[in-house]
């Protein structure tokens, strides 16, 4: 028999948060693979057209990354508040950007949105139910 150790939540989150970013980071990837994509880019007609909306894109995707390493230092009351606001919110967002989705070409999108959601869910379940100190 294989030894299964008991895997601490703080890991559990740091590991969810982990596979949210490569998700987030393949469906952008993966986006400048459709049609046009490219030539909107070049002619700046896309929906990332100021810096405004580039630094806010960046600060909403530097949240997960810097959830990586927050789940793993900070405190577990904050780092329980942090997790389930984050992973509830990232939820909401990938439920609404990616489910919306009609066109074939944004199938990937759809796909990656739903896997998404399932992550951040889990998330919120490993930081709603973290253990209790066991007091004697």
């Amino acid at each position: 028999m294989l030894e299964n150790p008991k895997v601490n939540v703080k890991i559990k989150l740091s590991a969810l948060w982990a596979s949210a970013t490569f998700c987030y980071l393949y469906g952008d990837y993966f986006e400048l693979y459709a049609p046009n994509k490219i030539n909107s880019l070049i002619t700046g007609e896309n929906i990332m057209d100021s810096p405004t909306k580039l630094l806010i894109a960046s600060i909403i995707l530097a949240i997960p990354s810097l959830m990586v390493a927050f789940s793993i230092f900070l405190r577990p009351k904050i780092n329980r508040i942090l997790n389930i606001t984050f992973g509830t919110l990232f939820t909401l967002m990938m439920m609404f950007i990616g489910f919306a989705t009609t066109d074939d070409w944004y199938l990937f999108y759809v796909f990656l949105a739903f896997l998404e959601s399932i992550i951040t869910i889990l998330i919120v379940w490993y930081a709603w139910k973290w253990p209790k100190e066991q007091t004697i």
